[in-house]
Order: C-alpha cells, then structure tokens, then sequence
C-alpha cells in the first residue's frame, strides 16, 4: 500500500514493480531453485572451518580478492589477457553493468529469461525489450536481429543454458548477434557445470562480448559469489562503480578453498547429470506431460492444459517444493520447473508426480 510520501518520492517504475519472491521452504523437500543438493564430504569441512580459524574478521577483506580471482581464472579456464570482476553473486555484476548504461539506454533479451535482467533494467528506468523465443525455446534469430536494428542495444543478455527453458540456445545464431551487435552481448553461463558448451574460448574473438558465471549453481549458492570475464578495458570502467569491500573475506576464504578442491564438485555435477538423466526419462514415461531436454540441473515440465496449479499444489501437499511457472503465461503456461535433487529426492518426486499427472 503506498501512501504520501512514497509517491512523492519513487519513481513510478518502482511503485509499479512487484518484489522478487522467493517461496519458505521450511520442511519441504527443496526442488525450486537450481541448487546443488550436496554439501561438502565431513573431512573437507573440516579442513574448511579450519581454514576460516585464520580470517580476520578485524580487517577489511583485500579489496580486489587477487587470490581469488586468481583461481577463478584457472578453474574457469579464462585466459591471462582477459579481466575478471566479482559479484555478490550474479545479480550484483547485472546491476553493475546496467548502472553503467546512459539513462535512455535500450537492453535487450529473449523472453522468457532470466527474470533479474527486467526487473534490474526496470528499477533502473532503462529501456527494456524482450524478444519471444520460438515454440521449441530456441532464439528466433530474425526477430532478435530486428530488435537489435530497432532498439540498438547498449547490452543484450542470453543465458547459456537458459533459465527458465534448461536448453542450449545455437551457437550460431548467438555469433550473428554478438556480429550484429553495436552493444555489448552478455553470455550469461549460470549453468556451465552442467553444460558441455561455453564462450570463454570466444573471448578473444570479439571485442563486445563478456562471459559471467556463478558459483552458486556449482554447489555455493549460500556464498553469493558470481564473476564476469573479459576485456580488461571494459571490465575497468565497471570496476569503477563496484562498492569496495563487496566480497567479504569469509566468502573470499571459502570460494578459494572450495574451488582449491574443485574435484570434489566435478564429482556432484557428475552425479547431478546422471540423475538428470534418469529423472528425464521416467518423466517422458508419464501420460499428460511434455518434457524438454536440459543442459542445466533442472527440467522443465508442461502438463495437460490447466493442470499446472493442481500439480503444484498437490506436490506442496506432499512435501515437495518446486517451481509453478504457468502464472508467467506465454510460452511458459501450464509448465512447472523441478531442480535436479538427490536420488532419494528425485524418487520422491517422480512418485508423487506419476500420481498427480492421472
């Protein structure tokens, strides 16, 4: 409810947007939000908590998180001539590049996406389009290509894989745009662990594109940490406007440690696939649902016709918490979003869904 002194004061892009929320999972069987369901083996926890014995909650964390940089880069495999920034996870590097745009600046993406390119362009009063995706999720490259003539882009996002859709967008078609484009093109790889594609190895090709990445699907996610990659001029100008001290040295002493044991999580990701597997193929065995394909630890899910809500809410009731997309409409109605669990996790769900799918 607004009173006085808010409409006075906000911008009507504020009043008339609504907050991100995000469902209490108390007591549910957590399949909503694209995490990592394992934690770290006891012994490297313990070599973990002694490790943070040493920080110095006394003293401001190194400002530029040179150690860590340094280990993101060759656990990422990015290449000595590129630049890299750290986020407070991802959603801080979008707000960082968008706060650099003029105020009548144009950004773009496809639709659906990732729904913090809007909502970040929107508290910001940018200029935001989006372009649908074809029937199948992939990009419709010529209608991009005339959003890109039309609007001029100062930064066009495509998630790779996408979220909320789980699919590879064409390589080829993501080289026409980045060719096309006059602004910067942000490949956003959230889900790399779980993709065997990538665009790091494009950096050097062309001078307008940026690659970020998350720990956070990786298995970190309580850590907010996520990181951009690429020209050191333009990397830079963004470092410019990045608040100091933005990560903090617990996290900057455990992203360091938990990416100096990186085998442990190429472990987790390999098992999180081969459960993807499985739950994607006892999926397209049930009646009622279409199931698509997924580079990512999550499956999306469209059901009969107006039977999203149901299933969702008939999976709440047995204790399991996944993502009911039908609300967003569009492409995305009557589909619902699980994350990839543990195998115990996966039966529960599959169980429950053979039965509410009747």
């Amino acid at each position: 409810m607004q009173n006085s002194v808010t409409s006075r004061l906000f911008r009507p892009q504020i009043l008339e947007m609504s907050a991100y929320k995000v469902a209490d999972a108390k007591g549910f069987i957590k399949l909503d939000a694209m995490e990592n369901p394992y934690n770290l083996p006891d012994e490297v926890a313990e070599q973990w908590l002694k490790t943070l014995k040493d920080c110095e909650l006394n003293r401001y964390p190194d400002p530029a998180a040179s150690e860590l940089n340094e280990i993101i880069k060759q656990v990422n495999g990015i290449p000595d001539e590129f630049d890299v920034l750290l986020g407070n996870g991802s959603d801080e590097i979008i707000q960082l590049l968008l706060m650099a745009l003029p105020s009548d600046a144009s950004v773009l993406a496809p639709e659906p996406a990732f729904v913090m390119y809007k909502q970040i362009s929107l508290s910001l009063g940018l200029n935001y389009h989006s372009v649908p995706l074809n029937a199948d999720f992939s990009l419709n490259l010529e209608s991009m290509l005339a959003a890109i003539e039309k609007h001029q882009p100062s930064v066009i996002f495509l998630a790779y894989p996408n979220n909320p859709t789980s699919n590879l967008f064409n390589s080829d078609d993501i080289k026409k745009i980045i060719e096309t484009a006059e602004g910067l093109v942000i490949i956003d790889e959230a889900y790399a662990p779980f993709a065997e594609a990538t665009f790091i190895d494009q950096l050097g090709l062309y001078e307008n594109i940026l690659v970020m990445r998350t720990l956070s699907k990786l298995g970190l996610a309580g850590l907010r940490l996520g990181f951009i990659a690429g020209e050191p001029s333009i990397i830079a100008e963004l470092d410019k406007i990045r608040l100091p001290y933005n990560i903090n040295v617990l996290t900057q002493a455990t992203a360091h440690f938990a990416l100096s044991h990186y085998a442990v999580f190429e472990q987790q990701t390999q098992e999180i696939c081969q459960q993807r597997s499985l739950v994607l193929a006892a999926l397209t065995k049930i009646d009622g649902l279409k199931v698509y394909e997924s580079a990512a630890n999550f499956i999306l899910i469209k059901t009969r016709a107006n039977q999203a809500d149901k299933i969702f809410q008939g999976l709440k009731e047995q204790g399991i918490l996944i993502k009911n997309l039908s609300p967003q409409g569009g492409l995305l109605a009557d589909c619902l979003r699980v994350t990839i669990g543990t195998p115990e996790e996966n039966q529960a769900f599959l169980e429950a869904m053979t039965i509410l799918s009747k």
